[in-house]
């Protein structure tokens, strides 16, 4: 079955800026000392972007918005068997605002990155799986 290129090339571009997140985020583990608050950002970007090109493939249109829980919602609409995981993903979604700016908002643990890298992995990699091969990123065919 031949598929609307112009929907392959924006699901792709939408997952391939989704792994970029991903692989920001583990740099910004690596570095020493490790940046933690933009680790988190990551995460809760590539979340969004991986959704969205669920939502995209499926030709579902979305408001701008870094709310995970509203477009995990859509995405279940879609495919219930998303629950469970985009539920353990929302409290990601504060990530979006809460470290992007001076206060006082304590500082992240690397823990709390590393287990938001890993909700992160495991949501871009279903989204991924859940297209087809010529949709994902060039890394993932």
């Amino acid at each position: 079955m031949q598929h609307d290129p112009v929907r392959i090339a924006d699901t792709s571009s939408w997952l391939e800026k989704a792994t970029t997140d991903i692989r920001s985020a583990k740099a910004d583990l690596d570095v020493t000392p490790p940046i933690l608050t933009d680790a988190l950002f990551h995460c809760q970007q590539a979340v969004e972007k991986a959704l969205k090109a669920f939502l995209t493939w499926h030709d579902q249109p979305f408001r701008r918005t870094h709310d995970l829980v509203e477009l995990g919602m859509e995405c279940v609409a879609l495919d219930s068997e998303l629950e469970v995981l985009l539920r353990s993903a929302a409290p990601l979604t504060e990530y979006a605002w809460k470290y992007r700016y001076p206060g006082d908002t304590e500082e992240p643990t690397r823990q709390q990155a590393k287990d938001s890298l890993q909700i992160a992995n495991r949501v871009v990699s279903a989204m991924v799986e859940r297209v087809p091969i010529e949709a994902r990123p060039p890394g993932a065919r």
